[in-house]
């Protein structure tokens, strides 16, 4: 796994996944904390205003790229396997991928859709929102910590030459 397109494609992915560990890091490590400090119905409408707002902004070319290239590790995986570093390109973009992107889709973004249908005067916004901030922050630690072992793995590639 030596040819320079590969190279590349391993660089992307380093980056790519350890800039979306430290977004997912972030809110799993003070903003989701400070939203439990405030009122739920505050913390809901900032929530959902992030969420609104994430759509429409440089987080998605590189969630849906870092995705797709992450599959694409997974491919070149295979496409190369015996040669030094597919094992861990595959281990680095099966992570990624399915504990990025898939719990994303699965558990996250479901979690947002309910939060937004939410009313602010809801006479369940309290239980909503702990039972929301709860669950969404647990699968965001495993975002977290996916993103950055597929980063780690794939510098322990580049540096393994």
């Amino acid at each position: 796994m030596s040819s320079i397109l590969i190279t590349i494609l391993i660089w992307a992915a380093a980056l790519s996944s350890g800039l979306m560990g430290g977004v997912y890091f972030t809110f799993s490590g003070f903003i989701m904390k400070a939203f439990d400090k405030i009122e739920a119905a505050q913390s809901v409408a900032a929530m959902n205003a992030i969420n609104e707002v994430i759509l429409r902004s440089l987080f998605m070319p590189v969630f849906f790229g870092s995705s797709i290239i992450s599959f694409l590790l997974v491919v070149v995986a295979f496409v190369y396997w015996g040669e030094a570093g597919a094992g861990l390109a595959l281990i680095a973009g099966m992570i990624y991928f399915g504990g990025m992107f898939v719990c994303t889709v699965v558990f996250n973004v479901p979690l947002n859709n309910a939060l937004a249908k939410l009313g602010p005067d809801s006479d369940n916004t309290q239980q909503m929102w702990s039972r929301y901030l709860r669950t969404w922050t647990n699968w965001n630690h495993l975002r977290t910590v996916s993103s950055l072992i597929s980063c780690a793995l794939c510098i322990w590639i580049l540096t393994d030459h």
